[in-house]
This record gives structure tokens, sequence and C-alpha cells, in this order.
């Protein structure tokens, strides 16, 4: 079978030297890559460099090759554009229609899905014109990921900086896999919970759980794939930051519920993908609990945590918003979860079986996704992005 063919623009900026890293993971993973750079991007990466990795030539410019008609023929045959680092400019040249040379034309031909991956300095980001340019750029159907936070250039931190070319290249399989050149979450601000929370006993220790926060964060992934805005937060996962997506980071039940319910306010859709536990200690000692000779401990009193689940179903933030749940189930695992379904308010429910060598901390998961309208949805057992993808079918459908 022919190799997918994949068109790496690298436009003009510092961070032109991590899409070699893309370049790389795209070609070890079977695609055909051509880079296309922009004459600025050369300053920071040679067109030998790119050559040699690619194993195509490398031009900026419509008239080499002239009988091969270059500015029409790339875009034309390619299954999938990323632009990575997309700098301002390259972005207000593609929200605009400007074609001056030949990464510009082959945006303008391109009919195939097409990835922007920005990055700038955090006050070129904000700017009101840049902001246009991208929502303009998402209302046609491209999707531009959301810039990672951290070091820029020099000694400026902010939000700008190009996300991991390992999360780019994730966003790209996914795009790629879906074949769909119109991304069907466009528009829509998602929140995904993820991981387990973790209840402090005291300094030392806490009560936890298995969850690894693997679905969660594939879910996250696949809905950035899919055009969406993306909030994931995240209880004590460990994992990189998915690639366009804004990550909140929290401890507790309680630190978990604050932020849910914040970025829940503007939210199309809320995926409760978490652990979260249902007691807290109703006590926290202040200085690691001793163990003492001849003496039982003594016992740990427990009280409820926030029902988040619930509650968000019940006072739903934004009108039309639509609830997803989790249930973790050992036995009884249909039974229960439709008893669930129906003391939590859900819209949907993911029920699968747990225990301690199922589900938590597995590539693959298992699961049927019931529905408050009565239907029942069946994923069998594999990667756990395809229940990822299941889901937001669900979910985009009762959106629209």
């Amino acid at each position: 079978m022919d190799k997918p063919k994949v068109v790496l623009g690298v436009s003009g900026g510092i961070a032109a030297y991590k899409a070699c890293e893309l370049l790389r993971r795209l070609t070890e993973s079977g695609h055909d890559v051509r880079v296309v750079p922009t004459a600025s991007a050369l300053h920071f990466v040679g067109a030998a460099t790119w050559s040699a990795l690619s194993g195509h030539p490398v031009s900026t410019e419509v008239w080499d090759d002239v009988h091969e008609v270059p500015h029409v023929r790339i875009g034309q045959h390619a299954d999938l554009v990323v632009v990575a680092p997309a700098t301002a400019d390259m972005l207000a040249k593609a929200a605009h229609g400007l074609a001056d040379d030949l990464l510009t034309n082959t945006l303008l031909t391109a009919r195939c899905p097409v990835v922007f991956a920005p990055a700038m300095h955090t006050e070129m980001w904000e700017h009101p014109a840049t902001q246009e340019n991208v929502a303009t750029l998402r209302r046609r159907g491209a999707v531009v990921i959301e810039p990672a936070v951290g070091r820029l250039t020099g000694v400026d931190t902010g939000k700008g900086r190009l996300p991991d070319p390992a999360e780019i290249f994730e966003v790209c399989r996914r795009v790629l896999a879906r074949g769909v050149t119109a991304p069907d979450l466009v528009g829509r601000h998602v929140v995904v919970s993820a991981g387990g929370t973790r209840e402090p006993l005291d300094p030392v220790r806490f009560l936890g759980n298995r969850s690894s926060g693997k679905q969660g964060y594939a879910l996250a992934r696949t809905a950035a794939a899919r055009g969406a805005r993306v909030t994931l937060v995240a209880a004590n996962t460990g994992m990189a930051d998915p690639a366009g997506v804004d990550v909140v980071q929290v401890g507790t039940a309680v630190q978990l519920r604050e932020a849910v319910l914040k970025a829940a306010a503007d939210a199309d859709a809320v995926v409760m993908a978490a652990a979260v536990a249902d007691f807290r200690p109703a006590a926290y000692a202040a200085g690691k609990i001793k163990k003492r000779d001849g003496q039982d401990p003594e016992p740990v009193v427990l009280v409820r945590n926030p029902d988040i689940l619930a509650e968000i179903s019940s006072e739903r933030p934004r009108e039309g918003q639509v609830i997803v749940g989790f249930a973790a189930e050992t036995d009884d695992v249909l039974a229960n979860g439709r008893s669930k379904l129906r003391r939590k308010g859900c819209d949907l429910l993911v029920v699968n079986e747990v225990g301690e060598r199922k589900t938590f901390g597995s590539e693959e998961n298992e699961a049927v996704v019931l529905g408050a309208d009565g239907t029942e949805t069946p994923v069998p057992h594999g990667p756990k992005e395809h229940l990822a993808e299941i889901v937001w079918d669900l979910v985009a459908e009762r959106l629209h």
C-alpha cells in the first residue's frame, strides 16, 4: 500500500529545529513526508538537513521544477499538511489566503486535513489579530493546536511554546486516522478530568487509587485532534501534557471539583474520566503518624467527598451541555452502571470492569457506553484512543 503522504511545513521561528524530531517520528512510523520550509525557516535549519531526513528535495520557491507544477501538485496529493512551527506571520498569511511562496501555495491547494502548531512569544499569540486569524482558520476546518506554556526565546516564559513534537505527532496520527477534512468539534470547548485523586492522611501518606489517567489523556488528545478547545483537569498522572490542551493540575477531590466547575462554566461538554475518591480522612495529621510499640493505630475516620458528577449533571452550568461520566465496577457491571446512570443524571456513562490487572495502567480498555435515552454502545477490547473516539462520536451527536 502507498504510504500516507504528509507535507511538513516549517515557518521561520526558533522552534524550527524541533520539527526535525516531528519529521523523524512521521517517517519512522511509515509516512512519506515532504518538507516545505519558508525562506526564513532555512535560517534556522538548512535545506540539506530536511532533504537528508525526509529523502525528498527541498524548495521554498514556486519557480523550482516548474514543469512539475509543485505549487499545485504538492497540496493536491497530500493526505495531511502540518505546519510546525506556525509563526504569527504564517497564520496571518494562511487566514487571508496569501500565497507568496511554496508553502502558502500548498496550503491554498490542499484539500486534506490541515494542522497548525503555533509557536511565538506570548504577546504575539494573545494579540487580537492573531486570535482572529486562528478563529478564522478553525472556522474553515483547520486544526490549530493551542501552544504550550513554558520557556520561550531568551528569558521569557509564557504561553507560546511549540508543543512537544511527540504530542504533535499524536495529533497528526489521530487526524490522519479519522480521514475527515473538517473536524467535528471545531468551536467547541470541552472539559476532561483524568487520573486519580489523593486524600492526605498526614504529610507522608494518602488514600488513593490505581487510576493512571491514560484514558482521560486519550480523550483529551482525541478531542484536540477533532478541533476542540480542551481543558484537562489532571490529578496525579505524571504524564506529559497533550499538545493543544490547557492542563490544570490538581491533587484532591475538592481541588478537582473547584477546577472542573470553573472550567465547565463555558464548556459544551464535560467528560469525568478521573477516578475521584468517594471518601477522605476526617482529620489531617500535621505531623507524620508514628508507629508506637505495643499500640494499635487510631482508626481512620472517613467523610464523604462531594459528588462532582451528580452536581454538575444537575446544575448544568451551560444550556445544552453534554455530561459524560465513567463507572469503574468490579461486579454486576451493567446493572450497577444503569443504577449509577439514573442516580448521577448524566447523559452518557462509560461502564467498564476494573481490577488489579484490568484497565488501570493499561493501554487498552473495554466498555459499554450507556445513554440516558436508553441506548447501549458496546466498545470491544482495544486501544483507549478507540474508546475515546466513540465517546466523542456520541457527544458530537448530542451537541449537534
